[in-house]
């Protein structure tokens, strides 16, 4: 488990992982934070695919036609993928902690910075990748926009399927708000590189209980193994250590 991650990944153990848990009381408001934006280009959606741990949605980044510019980064940088992670129940899932709170999940739009090269060269950098959070509640008014994306999962039940998703728009998931915590961090999965500028968005979007039990019904195993539903794919929160997160917001 994630606690043991460091014995063979040992940057999991370093001094800016994520996720972390956020505490009003010592964010600091930054009136000098920009507004972030995002212009994606629906054909750049490639596949979605189950790789038995979160599912991801992968786009074209072979040039800038999907990119994120804004907000505490300087430049644009390249829309990759975007995944999930969730948990059992609805109680819980998000990865980061907001005073206290768990959502049910948590959406990652992963870009990385051209000026490094390629992405395994962005990695390296301490600002080589953007990750934009969204934390999806359960509630009476879902989003219908999760719905492509869940429409795909019985395409994609067990670990190792990918099919082709086409004509997809991510902006369309971005909550109303465009109000975010920012702090540096790292990937969430191993190697746990500390790369990240995370944008994570105040607002929530919603989801309904019946989509979260598809998210559930995806396998963690390969076809012909037995159903071991693929859920609780969070690490929890690591220590802040001293970093400061800031808020666009007051």
């Amino acid at each position: 488990g994630p606690d043991r991650w460091h014995e063979n990944y040992p940057m999991a153990k370093g001094d800016k992982q994520s996720p972390i848990e956020i505490n009003s009381k010592d964010v600091r408001h930054d009136s000098s934070l920009a507004p972030w934006h995002a212009s994606y280009d629906p054909g750049a959606a490639k596949s979605i695919l189950n790789n038995g741990r979160p599912c991801r949605v992968v786009f074209d980044d072979s040039f800038d036609r999907s990119v994120l510019r804004g907000g505490p980064l300087t430049g644009a940088y390249r829309l990759r993928q975007l995944h999930l992670h969730w948990g059992s129940s609805d109680d819980h899932g998000s990865e980061h902690v907001i005073d206290g709170v768990k959502y049910a999940a948590e959406l990652h739009m992963v870009h990385w910075n051209p000026k490094h090269g390629n992405f395994v060269g962005a990695l390296k950098q301490p600002d080589g990748v953007a990750v934009v959070g969204i934390f999806l509640k359960v509630g009476k008014t879902p989003k219908p926009e999760m719905k492509r994306i869940l429409e795909e999962i019985d395409n994609i039940k067990t670990k190792g399927k990918e099919t082709p998703f086409q004509h997809f728009d991510p902006s369309i998931l971005f909550p109303k708000s465009r109000d975010y915590w920012t702090y540096h961090g790292s990937f969430t999965t191993p190697p746990c590189e500390e790369c990240i500028t995370w944008i994570l968005l105040r607002e929530p979007i919603e989801v309904s209980a019946d989509q979260m039990a598809k998210l559930r019904s995806l396998s963690k195993n390969g076809e012909n193994e037995p159903m071991n539903p693929l859920v609780d794919n969070w690490r929890p929160p690591q220590p802040v250590k001293g970093r400061i997160v800031r808020a666009s917001f007051k």
